[in-house]
């Protein structure tokens, strides 16, 4: 299957994928609340993915035992650990639900919010979001993730409280649009607003973790702000490359053409004083190749991003499935 292709969705259904790695001990309850959720909507086809996300614990073979019991569940394994944006994108081109929910497998998520996201979404919201109003995370996964949901609000423009929510809602075309890679399952609602999709979002309940530890870690934000530049170049200039090189390219000529002529207007006026000159020429001529480099490897990387957004090969690779799809 080409890494673009969807199954067509099925009208009438709801596909769920949980994403997880390592929460062998969260998996029987969440899928009980999961089914028991589900009653209540008897209108609605149920399809379940579970993607494995390279577990070391009993995740999987407790998938297999949910699938072997009841075909509406699925599992997908993957050979090593990828990320949750490879395992979200593994979800979705298995997905064939109408819309497509998305949540944690730790018991963060309350999957009694579903009929909420789904009323969002026949309000006519394509992407719905979660926000964690009240939270029960450590201070120092709190304040951070504020700060971070903050900056990529006044980035990009896409005004949500929590981008990073796990628990989302989509209809079946933005999961088809988006090609989840890297980090950019933090970035979601951003790349579905770049495409013209209508995104909002809705207060959930949130739970503490019960069971397992927590994937947060501080080099995420480090991270993170590096994918916003990335994010930010891709959706705004990703089909016009050339007019933020170019634009780069004229602001540096037009530098290097002012330092130029203000050294050779020194020159003219005071001649060089060889001793008293030569340090800060040196210095100039340091920190003008630092910016140099600095700006080049920059530029490389927005490159590298614009090769690798169009590559049609996997970020991931999958070891075994619950079924032959």
């Amino acid at each position: 299957m080409e890494p673009t292709e969807r199954p067509p969705p099925v009208p009438g259904s709801l596909s769920i994928v949980v994403p997880l790695c390592n929460e062998a001990e969260s998996l029987a309850p969440l899928l009980g609340e999961i089914l028991e959720s589900f009653g209540k909507l008897p209108e609605w086809k149920l399809q379940l993915i579970f993607v494995d996300d390279g577990s070391t614990d009993d995740s999987w073979s407790k998938i297999r035992e949910f699938a072997v019991g009841d075909p509406r569940i699925h599992g997908i394994r993957f050979r090593r650990n990828f990320g949750k944006a490879a395992a979200l994108e593994a979800g979705f081109r298995a997905a064939t639900g109408e819309v497509v929910v998305t949540m944690d497998g730790d018991l963060q998520d309350d999957p009694n919010e579903i009929p909420k996201f789904l009323g969002a979404i026949e309000a006519g919201k394509d992407l719905v979001s979660g926000y964690k109003q009240k939270r029960h995370d450590p201070w120092h996964k709190v304040y951070p993730s504020r700060l971070f949901n903050g900056v990529v609000s006044f980035v990009t423009g896409v005004k949500l409280h929590d981008h990073n929510c796990g628990f989302k809602a989509y209809r079946a075309g933005v999961v088809r649009d988006l090609r989840l890679y890297g980090e950019l399952h933090r970035f979601v609602p951003v790349l579905a607003a770049a495409k013209g999709y209508a995104v909002g979002e809705i207060v959930v309940k949130h739970r503490a973790r019960k069971y397992g530890k927590s994937k947060f870690g501080v080099r995420r934000f480090v991270k993170g702000f590096l994918d916003l530049l990335q994010v930010q170049f891709v959706t705004v200039f990703g089909y016009r490359p050339m007019h933020f090189f170019g634009t780069a390219a004229l602001l540096a000529w037009l530098a290097a053409a002012g330092i130029a002529a203000a050294f050779c207007f020194s020159m003219i006026l005071y001649w060089f004083n060889v001793m008293g000159d030569l340090y800060p020429l040196l210095l100039l001529a340091g920190t003008l190749a630092a910016m140099l480099f600095g700006s080049q490897s920059l530029l490389a990387g927005y490159l590298a991003e614009l090769v690798t957004n169009q590559r049609r090969d996997d970020p991931f690779a999958i070891a075994e499935r619950t079924d032959a799809g």
